[in-house]
């Protein structure tokens, strides 16, 4: 039996970067919040300190900062026919876990989505005709627009103090910025990081090439920064210690380093980590919220009362927490029916590494931040005209190398001996004249009908809830995308200098022990039609009003950038409805 605990106007499960913002935008209403987060409490000076914090074996191979799978997994498939066996250890992505969330061992790419993703289906179909796109492909208009959006964007920039170089301000394009990005009301809060050799070697080669090569946007700061809220950031030690670490700098955004400390002082909020929500609790029309059931760090269970409850976990658990507690109808592939697991998406990578002569180039590969890089962007979302390929979507392609740990950074040119003596010499010659990029081509991942979330019919958790499902496969379509990709990076890698290429192409079936992202998307997805979408586009949950799920389990399919700029959009663009409007008119904010 649940013990109850005293009623609170708002529960927030997950506590990253979007139960952060809500938490804080809600708590300025001067309602009574209290956060729920599975794992513990972190805090950027006693969890990070840059006394041990770049520890490669600690954080990068055993993955400290990241949920244990005998805590929560996941099964796995490639095809529907397929028996689904449990993930015993993490390799295409990593699930966050801890205060902070993914936005605690994130790289800090901060990328706003094109104009034309967000009405993808209707774009495409217009350009190139419906019978261009595959048959089986699902995807969908998100029910807004990027100019919906554009105040949040530039506001969760502003949060983080993005460091870059605006391409196109109020519609006028401006020299070395990414000439593609739909119209910014502002600049960025502080200037692109300097580029370490590599990197402007690269934006070379690739205007040489007839490109239009800038700074990709970064969280990891450029320069000393107070963000509206009166958090104070630091400026990058460059230490290449960003993706799967803390930063103890203060120079990477983080909810640690932009909210908490602000957030943490209000009597109308708290917080309880290492608290698990289980359920979702429902009234018995199954038309209202009435809290969460979550059990503690003990193994007691306890219920949580709310009048409105948010969804702020990483985009798996929004998904397994909405079918646990039945809201919403379970999507179902074969009769292509349901809303809850559709459309799960993940990201298409692949890497071209260089190999250069070191008696000629040494590039300090140690020398690097996070979201470090020059990119292009000729070739993602439909920036491009894809008639003559054959394939939808894009990405864009960057030497974007975030640094060489030595644990990781053991690249040799190819026919170099598996291991031995040449080996060890191989490492050691080509250590610093080697370019590898950390994501050197990041590809979009579109919807299909046979991709989705499920449960589980034979696994189950320590609570005795069934696992989730992942039914995921590469389809031709993304094949062919990301072999185009990968070759134009390719020319760009050999026009830099490079002696010899080892050229990686992603190719099926999905491999779930490689990584990849941790970008997993979909399942929860927002549009303006509930017999395809969970969600409106206020995030709101077309079935239970009171309920709002935040974060990339509402994109309707994954565009060719990282997603958490638009996350935290999305985090206030909602938040801003829930002020303006719910708050005062309790119900649907929208008509179905």
């Amino acid at each position: 039996m649940s013990r109850r605990l005293p009623r609170k106007d708002v529960v927030i499960v997950g506590f990253g970067w979007t139960g952060a913002i809500m938490a804080n935008e809600l708590t300025d209403e001067g309602l009574e919040v209290i956060a729920f987060e599975r794992g513990p409490w972190r805090d950027a000076p006693t969890d990070f300190p840059p006394g041990y914090m770049q520890d490669e074996l600690r954080y990068r191979i055993r993955h400290e900062l990241f949920l244990r799978p005998d805590q929560l997994t996941f099964t796995f498939r490639n095809k529907m026919d397929q028996t689904a066996l449990p993930i015993r250890s993490w390799g295409a992505f990593m699930p966050p876990n801890g205060v902070g969330g993914g936005g605690v061992h994130w790289n800090a790419e901060m990328w706003r989505f094109l104009p034309s993703d967000f009405v993808l289906k209707t774009h495409l179909t217009e350009r190139y005709g419906a019978a261009f796109l595959p048959p089986d492909m699902t995807i969908q208009d998100w029910g807004i627009t990027y100019e919906d959006l554009e105040p949040h964007y530039d506001r969760f920039e502003y949060l983080c103090g993005t460091s870059g170089t605006a391409g196109n301000l109020r519609g006028k394009i401006m020299d070395g910025g990414n000439p593609f990005e739909g119209p910014r009301s502002r600049p960025y809060p502080t200037p692109a990081q300097a580029q370490p050799f590599s990197h402007t070697l690269f934006g070379k080669a690739a205007r040489e090439l007839g490109y239009k090569p800038f700074p990709q946007p970064s969280g990891n700061l450029s320069q000393a920064y107070t963000n509206p809220l009166g958090m104070r950031l630091g400026p990058c030690t460059y230490c290449g210690f960003c993706e799967w670490f803390g930063c103890g700098n203060y120079s990477k955004a983080s909810p640690q380093t932009t909210i908490l400390p602000h957030l943490v002082r209000k009597s109308n909020f708290s917080l309880r980590d290492n608290s698990e929500v289980v359920r979702i609790n429902v009234d018995r029309s199954g038309k209202r919220a009435t809290g969460v059931t979550f059990g503690d760090s003990s193994g007691e269970e306890w219920e949580q009362q709310a009048d409105l409850v948010i969804l702020s976990a990483y985009t798996m658990f929004n998904v397994q927490l909405l079918l646990h507690s039945q809201i919403g109808q379970p999507y179902d592939p074969v009769t292509n029916t349901g809303v809850v697991g559709r459309n799960y998406t993940h990201q298409t990578i692949s890497s071209v590494n260089g190999f250069f002569d070191n008696k000629k180039f040494n590039f300090n590969p140690f020398i690097a931040s996070g979201s470090i890089g020059m990119c292009v962007d000729e070739f993602n979302g439909d920036n491009f005209d894809h008639g003559p390929h054959g394939f939808v979507g894009g990405g864009y392609v960057g030497q974007v190398q975030t640094g060489a740990r030595p644990i990781e950074s053991t690249l040799v040119p190819p026919g170099t001996p598996a291991w031995g003596a040449d080996w060890k010499k191989a490492v050691k010659d080509n250590y610093l004249s080697t370019v590898k990029p950390g994501t050197g081509v990041h590809g979009s991942f579109y919807a299909y009908r046979d991709i989705y979330l499920d449960l589980d019919p034979a696994y189950k958790d320590r609570f005795g809830r069934p696992l989730m499902r992942i039914t995921m496969d590469l389809k031709e379509n993304e094949i062919k995308q990301n072999k185009f990709l990968t070759d134009k990076f390719a020319e760009i890698i050999k026009a830099m200098g490079a002696e010899k290429l080892a050229v990686q192409y992603r190719t099926a079936p999905y491999d779930i022990t490689t990584y990849q992202t941790t970008h997993l998307n979909g399942g929860a997805i927002m549009g303006s039609d509930p017999k395809t979408s969970v969600l409106n586009k206020y995030l709101q949950s077309w079935d239970v009003p009171n309920l709002f799920v935040m974060g990339a389990s509402a994109f309707p399919q994954n565009a060719g950038y990282n997603p958490t700029l638009t996350v935290g959009a999305l985090a206030y663009w909602s938040a801003a409805a829930i002020r303006n409007q719910y708050l005062k008119n309790p119900g649907r904010l929208v008509d179905a």
